[in-house]
């Protein structure tokens, strides 16, 4: 029997709704076009620091949780929300399970076909998170910069008719680079994974979208969705891959949004024919 979603699972992690980097809008894009049996958020869905300082909350950032809310009622999507660093707010109510299709957790462990996977959001492991937090901080109000001159830097780039050149990623990708070599980031996760009898850890945290292999245990990183736009995907015969969010996903749910409309038209023309035949 083939299945009505297009997936086994998705995992989504760092979509930072609250900020001004978040890219909203296209994660919303993203789960309108792709639907699931199983959807993962993995950490750093919703960025508290962030709204405890200078974020704002939006309506595209509501939009994300009811596109959510409509995969379980149309789908009967499991949703799993993972904590992150992010929205460690969570660590009052977890864990929490809300009717038998959304549950919120610090970690998870799925069943792939003949495999099982660890998945964490990944900051446990960052020493720069879990023991310097003031110094985490002070790194996310200095990314939070990098976007903003990254925005203006591309406009600029735009009208040299040069292409898009990611300067926040690039330094934050030197910074992390850093602390993973201190920390282990990626050696530790598969450890802990093969600690758990795991054949395979699914992580976010650093916004660096992966599928690689650590001496026979399976690294994947589902990114983020400040810059990369990134997911991982199952399929149901158990492969992975990552799904990047392109431009024809907007595309299609304008035309979608455009037949709908014409729809509803001619339901109502219908209808006012049919009142004007029967006076």
């Amino acid at each position: 029997m083939k299945s009505s979603t297009q997936f086994r699972t998705i995992v989504l992690s760092d979509i930072h709704l609250g900020t001004a980097g978040s890219k909203a809008k296209e994660a919303t894009e993203f789960l309108q076009n792709y639907s699931c049996q199983k959807l993962i958020l993995n950490g750093d869905i919703i960025d508290g620091w962030q709204l405890k300082q200078y974020g704002t909350w939006k309506k595209k950032h509501t939009a994300f949780f009811k596109t959510v809310l409509k995969q379980i009622v149309h789908y009967d999507t499991k949703v799993v929300y993972l904590r992150g660093n992010h929205d460690d707010f969570l660590d009052q109510v977890m864990p929490l399970k809300v009717g038998k299709n959304f549950s919120i957790r610090k970690d998870y462990t799925l069943v792939s076909n003949d495999k099982k996977f660890y998945i964490t959001h990944g900051d446990v492991f960052d020493s720069i998170t879990s023991q310097l937090k003031w110094l985490a901080y002070l790194g996310d109000l200095g990314y939070t910069f990098l976007l903003w001159v990254n925005k203006f830097y591309n406009q600029y780039r735009t009208w040299r008719g040069l292409p898009y050149y990611s300067l926040s990623q690039q330094i934050k990708g030197r910074i992390k680079q850093a602390v993973s070599y201190i920390s282990d980031y990626e050696q530790k996760l598969t450890e802990l994974a093969r600690a758990r009898n795991c054949d395979g850890v699914i992580c976010g945290h650093i916004h660096q979208p992966a599928i690689h292999n650590f001496d026979g245990i399976i690294y994947m990183n589902s990114g983020d969705w400040v810059e990369s736009l990134s997911a991982l995907v199952e399929d149901h015969d158990g492969n992975w891959s990552l799904l990047y969010y392109t431009s024809d996903l907007a595309e299609d749910d304008e035309e979608k949004a455009l037949v709908k409309k014409a729809a509803k038209k001619a339901r109502q023309q219908a209808q006012i024919e049919l009142t004007t035949g029967m006076v």
